[in-house]
């Protein structure tokens, strides 16, 4: 028994790349912002995402390990009208290739600030610097050194993380009442923000192509779910931890801007030590989103338009290569494109509950997965986490709405 689970525990591997890729800075903001502003209240958000995600990235997996087809060909194939097979291609094609392109420069950027921190050398320097490894890493083609990269950074930042929310000493109690829902006035935005950030769009794509890399069959699908369990799990801890931390060293209320001050506030608390933690931390986020999202972006671009799948493929390294050298370019100016952020954020907000709604109905299709398909009880998880994702995108898009005077 005991050997059974140290052998599935030893198999992590895809799972947690999906974890590297929605802890990135926008999730260490938004943490950071809503620990700060509401202290323990929103805990239960965090647990609510990670739910969530688990459920919905087990089936992206064992659509991935059963069918030994990513949800970009999924896709594809599931549509015979040409129409609807040109337009659902469009949708992945913008929203997952332009939509990492655009935040790449965040997580380049956010990373350097980590690293600025540290050795006080701009970001400026360790934007492109960055930019350049994760492109090495990726050139290199070799799935199991990406993996195992990504897993070791997975690594660090719930060490940096977890041992900078122990330093701080969090209210225990108060942080058990956290995991009660609550929604404080002004709290709905971050609310928002929080699940955004864990149910991310392309990692559905990230993970049904992954596991083919690492697992040959049904038969793996135990190891699958293990995997699958735990990172995202970790994850959630680690999204927790930098909740508590900023709970712990700001009054109630206080409002900051981004992670910077978060980095600064704990070195008067608990010392330098502390600060370069968190400085860490945030490298380690940045740069695994930064390796992530143009391999999501790639996975996706490719399974859609029928290309070969592979890593050491011209094509696939196309696009990961343009979302990687538009991110670094941008980082390389100190700028983050705004309106590709935007035109970003609105396409997401659609694509997420569309493919989350196709991503049940392919799960239901017992031609392609046998006895695999979902249950009963999966498909109204399933069906309970679109209806929020729905919400999430409706609001999103009046978000955004307002944003451009449109509402």
């Amino acid at each position: 028994m005991v050997t059974n689970i140290v052998n599935r525990l030893r198999s992590i591997g895809p799972g947690a790349m999906v974890a590297a890729a929605f802890i990135g800075p926008g999730t260490v903001t938004t943490a950071s912002v809503t620990g700060a502003r509401f202290g323990y209240a929103l805990v239960w958000t965090i647990a609510f995402s990670i739910v969530a995600t688990i459920i919905l990235q087990e089936m992206s997996a064992r659509l991935g390990v059963v069918t030994r087809q990513g949800l970009g060909e999924a896709l594809r194939d599931q549509f015979d009208h040409p129409t609807l097979s040109v337009l659902s291609v469009a949708l992945v094609v913008s929203a997952i290739g332009i939509g990492t392109a655009a935040y790449e420069a965040g997580n380049i950027l956010g990373g350097a600030a980590g690293l600025a921190t540290v050795t006080g050398i701009g970001p400026s320097f360790w934007g492109p610097l960055m930019g350049l490894c994760a492109g090495a890493l990726l050139w290199s083609g070799r799935y199991e050194l990406i993996e195992r990269a990504l897993v070791t950074l997975v690594g660090v930042m719930a060490f940096s993380f977890i041992v900078d929310a122990i330093l701080v000493g969090p209210d225990l109690n108060r942080l058990v009442l956290g995991f009660v829902p609550s929604a404080p006035a002004g709290s709905a935005f971050l609310i928002t923000g929080l699940i955004g950030t864990t149910i991310v769009g392309y990692n559905l794509f990230l993970h049904a192509s992954s596991v083919q890399e690492r697992w040959g069959g049904p038969n793996d699908l135990p190891e699958s779910r293990t995997d699958t369990v735990a990172s995202i799990l970790v994850g959630g801890v680690i999204t927790l931890s930098i909740l508590v931390t900023a709970a712990a060293v700001f009054p109630a209320g206080t409002r900051i801007q981004d992670v910077g001050t978060m980095a600064e506030q704990l070195r008067p608390l608990v010392g330098d030590h502390a600060t370069i933690l968190f400085s860490i931390g945030l490298f380690a986020a940045g740069f695994t989103s930064a390796t992530t999202a143009p391999l999501a972006g790639a996975y996706a671009t490719a399974g859609a338009l029928g290309w070969d799948v592979d890593l050491k493929s011209t094509r696939f390294r196309a696009v990961w290569a343009t979302i990687l050298g538009v991110g670094t370019v941008f980082s390389a100016l100190g700028l983050e494109p705004v309106e590709a952020i935007v035109f970003a954020q609105v396409v997401n907000g659609i694509l997420l509950p569309v493919v989350a709604v196709f991503l049940i109905y392919a799960m239901n299709d017992r031609s392609a997965l046998g006895e695999y398909t979902n249950t009963t009880v999966q498909n109204v998880l399933g069906g309970v986490v679109t209806v929020i994702v729905i919400w999430l995108g409706l609001r999103a898009l009046y978000t955004v709405g307002q944003d451009l005077g449109v509402f």
